[in-house]
């Protein structure tokens, strides 16, 4: 018989919001919102589940937030705090399994089936991590337990903030009917558009469709709503996957025109997202990609090559800047961008020399902007 597997998916609360609210005790129970000024052209990175009730989320203008919540506290990201901390949970992680699969600097997957210390139960070993993660640096997680990754991602995101939520065997089919197909990984808002048209409202409304229906509805695609929607995941943990590229992408609250200020703001915002991640990875980049999806659901990229790798903001920018400017969208409005670096190769084997008062600078430009 084959073994079950024993998925953990852990996901930091609102990880950087909540850094701010740790160091800063007078940010507790205040709505924080981590990102841009309000009063110059920031767009929000993050935000407190206070600021949350407010319906304020990640890449909206920062003057929107303002006006959504005049009382929330605005602050200025400090990613090298976020990444020591991430640090920190690593760790913490590894005390436990090495089969940690991390997915940015707030979340990971661990293979928990056969686990570096003697403990039963996936469980007993998600709620150490927990209790761990929150006498080590002061922040609460959330933990999704299955026996896949997809069930677990879900798990965790169901009871947020400092969720602990199990999905077993006996319980998958009947949690995942009764599932919203918006919640379902990989189905955005114009996907889950065109299923509620055609009366697919839930997991068990998708479970109705056969294979056939799906792909040739959705394509290749197709096949992974067909086993996500029967609960079957065979990826692996994978604390090795050599990552091809990082890219970071958001549908927009509204359309946008090619010359509205604010979609600099949230490509701008993107850009900082993927200069973070890449830099985390210590990789460069030689590719950067953006990536636009008009009202009228066509879809555009534009591409320049490099001869040296990138991982800083400002460089990453200046080329996005320099593809953006020359996009032609024949008066269609902007519905989703996306940043991707491609490409990649570790940093010490990028040919560019660059100076330690280059460096130097990268680092600072980073901190300012």
């Amino acid at each position: 018989m084959e073994q079950i597997r024993k998925i953990i998916h852990i996901d930091m609360d609102a990880f950087f919001a909540s850094v701010e609210q740790r160091d800063n005790p007078n940010l507790k129970g205040k709505p924080v919102i981590v990102g841009g000024s309000p009063n110059s052209r920031g767009v929000v990175a993050t935000c407190s589940y206070e600021a949350r009730r407010y319906g304020i989320h990640s890449a909206m203008p920062s003057k929107i937030a303002q006006k959504r919540c005049p009382y929330a506290v605005f602050v200025r990201p400090r990613f090298d705090t976020y990444r020591q901390v991430s640090n920190q949970i690593r760790d913490i992680f590894h005390r436990y399994t090495d089969l940690v699969e991390p997915l940015s600097l707030d979340e990971a997957f661990l293979d928990v089936t056969n686990p570096k210390i003697p403990i039963k139960y996936a469980t007993t070993i998600a709620k150490f991590i927990k209790r761990d993660i929150l006498m080590e640096t002061g922040l609460t997680a959330s933990a999704g337990i299955s026996y896949n990754k997809f069930l677990a991602k879900l798990a965790s995101d169901y009871n947020k903030p400092n969720g602990f939520t199990v999905i077993t065997p006996d319980n998958a089919q009947d949690f995942l009917d009764k599932l919203q197909i918006q919640k379902f990984f990989g189905i955005g808002k114009v996907t889950a558009k065109t299923l509620k048209l055609m009366g697919i409202n839930n997991g068990y409304d998708l479970r109705q469709l056969s294979l056939y229906e799906l792909e040739k509805l959705f394509k290749s695609r197709g096949y992974i709503y067909y086993n996500f929607a029967r609960g079957i995941d065979n990826r692996p943990v994978e604390p090795y996957r050599e990552r091809k590229s990082v890219g970071s992408e958001t549908t927009l609250d509204h359309n946008y025109r090619l010359d509205e200020e604010e979609l600099v703001n949230i490509l701008d915002e993107l850009c900082i997202d993927v200069s973070n991640r890449i830099m985390y990875l210590n990789k460069l980049g030689k590719t950067v990609t953006l990536k636009m999806k008009f009202e009228d659901f066509t879809q555009i990229t534009r591409s320049t090559s490099l001869e040296y790798g990138i991982n800083s903001h400002e460089d990453i920018r200046k080329n996005i800047y320099n593809l953006f400017r020359n996009i032609q969208c024949n008066n269609l409005q902007i519905r989703l961008v996306g940043v991707t670096l491609s490409n990649l190769i570790d940093i010490n084997e990028s040919t560019h020399n660059i100076t330690l008062f280059e460096y130097i600078e990268n680092i600072s430009t980073n901190k300012d902007d």
